[in-house]
């Protein structure tokens, strides 16, 4: 993938996860700015990256961890992370962190690739195979993996009260292979005789919204 497609992604699925309020925003990888500058009502946009360029309020050149105390406690009405957090190598650090910076009855966005999602299930079920890659599920850089279900309970279990957490991304096709088409139908069928139960596989990512719930 080029550099400018990976940094410059708009997200625009992650746009009915943002909330009313937003004045105050910050983006952890935020890449080259396109989400965050492309919401309306947000006076200041502040962002994270290592390759950050100067096109939103205020930029920092770094990782989260080189650069939080730089920043403002109890500020930001929306923190977003969209594909960050699989990243993080101390995910508790990062959220007992990142709360802080939460202003009263902020929210904290995110996406979340879904290890379960049937492409790379089906690869490791009937190829055996579990193999990184440059992006994707299975990116190199990925630290953490997530289900539906472990994701939820690691907001919950780090003091976040999940307000939705949906997946986005839905039956995405990788190429157009036998194979591929086949994993696709495979995860209908499977869908579809348990009645909805593997119906998370169909999603690449999930997305989630949520804020820390008051003491």
């Amino acid at each position: 993938m080029e550099e400018a497609d990976y940094f410059g992604h708009d997200r625009r699925e992650m746009l009915p996860y943002v909330p009313t309020r937003r004045a105050r925003a910050l983006e952890i990888g935020c890449g080259y700015g396109r989400f965050i500058g492309s919401l309306p009502g947000v006076e200041e946009s502040w962002g994270i990256e290592p390759i950050a360029r100067e096109r939103l309020t205020r930029v920092f050149q770094g990782t989260f961890d080189n650069v939080e105390d730089r920043l403002p406690k109890g500020y930001f009405d929306l923190i977003i992370c969209n594909d960050v957090i699989e990243h993080m190598p101390d995910i508790s650090r990062f959220f007992s962190r990142i709360t802080k910076y939460i202003a009263p009855d902020g929210v904290i966005i995110g996406s979340i690739p879904n290890v379960r999602f049937y492409n790379n299930m089906f690869e490791y079920l009937f190829e055996k195979d579990w193999r990184y890659r440059d992006e994707g599920i299975l990116d190199r850089t990925h630290l953490v993996f997530f289900t539906q279900k472990s994701l939820r309970r690691t907001l919950e279990e780090h003091h976040l009260k999940v307000l939705r957490l949906e997946g986005i991304n839905t039956d995405v096709r990788f190429s157009r292979s036998l194979r591929t088409r086949m994993y696709l139908i495979a995860a209908y069928f499977l869908v579809g005789i348990t009645f909805g139960y593997f119906s998370d596989i169909r999603h690449l990512q999930f997305a989630f919204q949520a804020t820390p719930r008051k003491p």
